[in-house]
């Protein structure tokens, strides 16, 4: 399991989660799903449905649990996590995933990517 993990503000769109996934794939990697916060669902829908892709919700209990290898002083502040993109990478992959790709900033920086990998991948 290959998943991306987003964080984004409440003005971002498709393109800006578009973005941010290019960015962070640079075009090489095969991504299985897509993960965000569970209130930002809606949107996240709309790219995984555009890309053919499952999407797992993250809870903010699970999000604000995970120590992530950068720091947002805007994530830190509003969700409680360093890397919103980073946890939600990490959570939905499940227990014992590494990021193979730290968070990645969409050029409109209206939203992040990560890239997580099970450990069964």
């Amino acid at each position: 399991m290959i998943v991306a993990g987003f964080g984004f503000r409440t003005g971002a769109t498709v393109e800006s989660l578009h973005l941010a996934l290019e960015g962070a794939r640079h075009g090489r990697l095969t991504i299985t799903h897509l993960a965000s916060p569970q209130d930002k669902l809606p949107l996240l829908e709309a790219l995984a449905t555009e890309l053919g892709l499952s999407v797992i919700g993250v809870v903010p209990d699970v999000l604000t649990a995970i120590v992530t290898p950068t720091r947002s002083i805007a994530s830190l502040a509003e969700r409680g996590v360093g890397s919103v993109s980073e946890a939600a990478a990490l959570a939905a992959a499940g227990p014992g995933a590494r990021l193979i790709v730290h968070r990645c900033i969409s050029s409109d920086r209206m939203a992040t990517c990560a890239i997580a990998q099970g450990a069964t991948s």
